[in-house]
């Protein structure tokens, strides 16, 4: 077994648990969270029509170019800042968070309450 799925495969067992008991609808859609070495992406879904309502990533030009590193906390508080402020923006209040199987630590735990200090409840 390679390294790689060593360590995926725990991560992938943690999202297939959460993902059978979170589901995004049109009143409470989800903020999916996926983070990499380099990056951290955030979308919110409606799960009721599998639709994309609003993304921000560190990938983005007005994100990246505020930031000296796109893989460190600093960069999750500006996506979770971005997420937040383009949900708000589309009348969305409340989500439903899924951490993707990612432990909640570090740049995911910053992601969430940068999001929530924006006034995105969940």
């Amino acid at each position: 077994m390679s390294l790689l799925s060593k360590k995926m495969t725990p991560r992938l067992r943690r999202q297939a648990r959460v993902r059978k008991k979170i589901k995004g609808t049109s009143e409470r859609p989800r903020l999916n969270v996926f983070k990499s070495a380099r990056h951290i992406h955030a979308q919110i879904i409606d799960d009721t029509t599998g639709t994309t309502l609003a993304s921000a990533s560190s990938v983005v030009s007005e994100i990246k170019s505020a930031l000296k590193s796109t893989g460190n906390i600093e960069a999750a508080k500006a996506v979770g800042a971005a997420i937040a402020k383009l949900a708000l923006e589309k009348d969305i209040k409340a989500v439903v968070f899924d951490r993707n199987g990612f432990l909640y630590h570090g740049r995911i735990k910053a992601l969430a309450d940068s999001a929530r200090e924006q006034g995105l409840a969940f």
